[in-house]
């Protein structure tokens, strides 16, 4: 999409650089049908198009006082998106793959009631877990997870697109994951991995 520059784009990156909040929201605002449109084509997600726009904006304002007096800030921008959206799908590949090389290691052992007693006290360390997350988060997992709905029936239900919620139900289990590994020992690890 091409984004014609501001007629006073020079003055407002001066007042950027300054501080000044409101030369930054026109700037944003002008800019995040930029942004957000070419990182939404690159990385898919709406959740991951947003975190994206936010961190090249956060760059813009943190940078402002360094860029010259002619800066192209549509390229700029274009490049500090494409990088950043670059950055997001590499961090997604090295999740994917960790979360297959724990699965391959795992091996199924009945160890009877010593594992059932320890899976009813992560259970329940897993719903003081679930307790604590936001709302909108702790319905998704209630819904997709405990009962079982399609991430395409949950969204209908909770008005979302269904991007959303699964953008929800990372978050979720990822604040999840790292509430249970601090709440307990290594022998639990493995069992709360057949939670998920």
């Amino acid at each position: 999409m091409l984004i014609k520059p501001l007629a006073e784009e020079s003055e407002l990156l001066r007042r950027v650089a300054k501080g000044n909040e409101h030369a930054f929201k026109i700037l944003y605002d002008h800019y995040r049908r930029l942004v957000y449109p070419r990182a939404f084509y690159l990385l898919k997600s709406e959740l991951l198009a947003e975190e994206v726009l936010q961190e090249v904006m956060l760059k813009l304002w943190q940078t402002a006082d360094r860029l010259k007096e002619d800066t192209n800030l549509a390229a700029y921008l274009t490049t500090l998106t494409r990088n950043r959206s670059f950055t997001v799908l590499k961090r997604k590949a090295l999740e994917a793959k960790t979360d297959m090389e724990l699965g391959k290691g795992w091996t199924e052992q009945d160890n009877g009631t010593e594992e059932e007693i320890l899976l009813a006290d992560t259970k329940k360390l897993l719903l003081k877990g679930i307790a604590l997350l936001p709302p909108q988060q702790k319905l998704v997992y209630e819904l997709c997870h405990l009962e079982g709905m399609k991430y395409e029936e949950a969204a209908e239900k909770m008005n979302l697109s269904v991007e959303t919620v699964r953008g929800y139900m990372k978050l979720a289990l990822r604040f999840l994951r790292t509430y249970l590994k601090t709440h307990t020992d290594v022998a639990a690890l493995l069992v709360i991995f057949k939670l998920f």
